[in-house]
């Protein structure tokens, strides 16, 4: 393995500490390769860390973020009377449902 194939130094005793905490079972061939790709992954995560950002403005939102929403509208609604026509059960002109604190079935 070459340093640009791995350019953080990971070793495979540490990649297969890191497989013990995840309880990954890995074979030598899949240690290998994974000390490899993990290390490019770091490799690339150190470059990123490298950069001079202290010019950006940190944001919670890669997009300027705007209501989706439409604004509330007062309207009329359903008639209570035909709402509780189609209800399965009413009682003193509310929904009826079963009984769910006190005794279980």
């Amino acid at each position: 393995m070459t340093a640009k194939e791995n350019p953080r130094g990971l070793t495979p005793a540490e990649v297969a500490h890191v497989a013990l905490l995840a309880r990954l079972r890995l074979t030598d061939e899949e240690l290998e390769r994974f000390t490899s790709q993990l290390g490019e992954v770091l490799g690339h995560a150190a470059d990123v860390a490298a950069l001079d950002l202290s010019a950006v403005v940190p944001t919670a939102h890669p997009l300027p973020v705007r209501n989706v929403f439409r604004a509330d509208q007062p309207q009329p609604s359903i008639d209570r009377e035909e709402v509780l026509a189609a209800a399965p059960d009413v009682e003193d002109h509310r929904f009826r449902v079963p009984r769910i604190v006190g005794d279980a079935p």
